[in-house]
């Protein structure tokens, strides 16, 4: 970790002499002059047998083929949407559109009509490179019906479809791509509404990508598993960019599958593997059905949400490595900090780490907008780099989160240690007002991680005539164990004052989750109403 011992909640930056700006292209067109012979990326199918294989130099050379055909077919910064699940030609999309100046807009393929249409008018897009269907999902028969109702669209292209994709004259050559530059508009998650499009430049995502991979310490060599949606960044950039800017051969999973994935880990000696704490605690499951061989693996990394002790401990027993956290948001590349392989057990699982290089990160009061002292709570804000450009034609917004002095504000309220160690303590528009009484959700879900028959919690207040809102816990079993409102009353209890300690206590066997695995708690809060008045009618 890095030596330092702060009297107030700001981490400057570190290592601002190893910072380079690069394009997403210059990025592969360097790893392809490094090590052209490196196999970069194979594709795996449904079973986790191997498809097509690509040496850094055939990546290079294949996406710059299409770059050409894309920058004849497509005006310098256009924008051109993708809308496909985990496949090599999305990969190839990515460098290519890079490489040809345009920016790609990503799109979640669990997608319906009315979600398409919104991203494609938002964005300004004026094409989609698509798939015909996934998961039961009719893709081209959305898009088909999308695309008729707006006649911005241009293109309409199947990206399986090598006739379709590569029809056209190509350019004579391509544009010059400045690292500041737009490379995409990523759509936030939307776990409190309707998303905005954060505009992300290239020396953010690469930049980004690697000062993640250094942290979870990836090596030319490694081999990493990429399960996660290509669509949103911890895909297309945490995990490929950050496997690319090293030298790693990456296996493309079609989906996240843990008889597939803990078969894979095995038979190919996978030396990372990333997944949020629900895809985690599967592959801990099947693992110990199979008894598949994990012990390849170097690390276990996670974002989106904070581990419990005993998911920590029981992957240290089962996969042999604890899980390593990070932390972000779209909004910031999207990684801000994260925690280091030989942290200890109370570090992994108790905070989220220290900021990566190359950004200043502080704690700043809500209301005047000062550094609070170490250990008081206040937003996590975080400047340099990785902060967006900011959001797509909407100015307003962008106002709201990033300040005139440069500060991304998150959203997120925490503390800093004297170490620069982060803790996250809640969301600012989460807060639940109870009886004048400001209670803060995260606060509430750390503890009843710890409870061994809950594997994830989500904490919301919901409406009350009396108290003006009161404490509803949501929580996934472990096993099959649900224990009584008494029983968690009591290990709450044990834990937090009374007025923490939530009246409604709700077991839900699946979450309504955003693309990248958010759990939507306006969802939840709306449920939870409607099954009230149901009740009540």
């Amino acid at each position: 970790m890095y030596a330092v011992k702060l009297t107030e909640s700001l981490f400057q930056s570190i290592g601002d002499d190893d910072i380079r700006e690069v394009t997403v292209g210059g990025l592969l067109q360097e790893m392809a002059v490094k090590m052209p012979d490196r196999v970069a990326l194979k594709e795996l199918d449904f079973d986790g047998e191997f498809g097509r294989i690509w040496t850094y130099a055939e990546l290079y050379a294949d996406s710059e083929k299409l770059a050409l055909i894309l920058a004849g077919r497509h005006a310098a910064g256009s924008r051109i949407a993708v809308w496909a699940p985990n496949l090599p030609e999305w990969v190839l999309l990515e460098f290519a559109a890079a490489m040809a100046g345009l920016t790609l807009v990503t799109v979640n393929p669990s997608y319906q009509a009315r979600e398409l249409k919104y991203v494609l008018e938002q964005s300004r897009a004026d094409a989609i490179y698509l798939v015909e269907d996934f998961r039961g999902n009719p893709m081209g028969e959305i898009a088909r019906r999308v695309c008729d109702e707006m006649p911005t669209i241009k293109h309409c292209i199947f990206l399986t479809n090598p006739n379709e994709l590569y029809a056209g004259a190509p350019a004579d050559k391509l544009p010059d791509v400045g690292p500041r530059d737009i490379a995409q508009i990523q759509y936030t998650s939307g776990t409190t509404g309707f998303p905005k499009g954060a505009l992300l430049h290239h020396h953010g995502l690469v930049q980004n990508a690697k000062d993640t991979g250094v942290r979870i310490e990836t090596q030319a060599g490694d081999t990493v598993l990429h399960n996660m949606p290509l669509f949103h960044t911890t895909g297309c950039a945490v995990v490929l960019l950050g496997s690319i800017s090293v030298g790693c051969t990456l296996l493309l999973a079609p989906v996240f599958d843990p008889v597939m994935i803990a078969r894979v880990i095995a038979r190919e000696r996978v030396t990372h593997f990333m997944g949020v704490p629900t895809m985690i605690v599967a592959i801990i499951e099947e693992v110990k059905k199979s008894g598949a061989d994990t012990s390849s693996l170097k690390a276990v990394f996670s974002g989106g949400a904070m581990v419990s002790p005993e998911l920590a401990r029981e992957s240290k027993e089962i996969l042999g490595q604890y899980v390593q956290i990070v932390y972000g948001q779209t909004e910031s590349s999207p990684v801000i900090t994260g925690c280091w392989r030989d942290d200890t057990l109370e570090d992994l699982t108790q905070t989220i780490g220290q900021p990566l290089p190359h950004m200043e990160v502080s704690i700043r009061d809500a209301k005047d907008n000062v550094v609070v002292p170490v250990g008081e709570q206040g937003e996590i804000c975080a400047r340099g780099y990785l902060v967006m450009h900011g959001y797509n034609d909407n100015p307003e917004a962008t106002a709201a989160a990033i300040d005139k002095d440069g500060w991304l504000h998150t959203g997120d309220l925490g503390t800093m240690d004297a170490r620069g160690y982060l803790k996250i303590t809640g969301r600012v528009k989460e807060m639940i007002i109870r009886g004048g009484e400001n209670i803060f959700p995260a606060e509430i879900e750390n503890a009843m991680t710890e409870h061994p028959e809950v594997a994830e919690v989500a904490v919301i207040g919901v409406p009350d005539d009396k108290w003006g809102e009161q404490v509803a816990c949501f929580m996934r079993a472990a096993g099959g164990v649900t224990p009584a409102p008494e029983e968690l009353k009591a290990f709450i209890r044990e834990r937090l004052s009374p007025q923490k300690t939530p009246t409604f206590w709700i077991w839900v066997e699946e979450w309504p989750l955003t693309g990248s695995g958010k759990i939507q708690k306006f969802k939840l809060a709306k449920q939870f109403v409607s099954e009230q008045l149901q009740n009540t009618a």
